[in-house]
């Protein structure tokens, strides 16, 4: 089959199993040539996702959506992020969105307890993840 004119702009993966179940991650670096990555992941049962604080040289979106399609507004978890230097805690029980802009230290993430699975969206405008320590 000839390739066809914008084939290179059309992405379809199979899913992977990733450290915390099915996932889908697209990355700028390999798959889009640009300053955009992003990873769907299914979360369904508690995990610390990560302990130590750290922070960015890009703008991060984190989304925690329900993956119940018929109750998508009732997330059924209870998470806690930490957000800046002194780590305050802000707790997750409906679908959410935290914007994280570049060089804002973060974490810990941690999904304490999931009664249902959830679809946590991580975005970056970068062609990759990568983090610095916090100091």
């Amino acid at each position: 089959m000839v390739p066809a004119k914008y084939d290179k702009y059309v992405l379809t993966y199979p899913l992977a199993s990733g450290g915390f179940g099915p996932e889908l991650i697209y990355t700028g670096e390999k798959d889009y040539k640009s300053d955009f990555t992003i990873m769907f992941l299914r979360i369904t049962k508690p995990v610390l996702m990560e302990e130590a604080a750290h922070s960015h040289v890009f703008d991060m979106y984190l989304y925690f959506l329900s993956f119940d399609p018929d109750n998508m507004g009732e997330l059924g978890a209870y998470i806690e992020i930490g957000l800046g230097q002194e780590q305050e805690i802000h707790t997750i029980t409906a679908p959410t969105s935290v914007y994280i802009p570049r060089g804002m230290v973060h974490c810990p993430l941690e999904f304490k307890i999931v009664d249902k699975p959830i679809l946590f969206v991580h975005c970056t405008l970068a062609p990759k993840y990568y983090k610095s320590p916090a100091s």
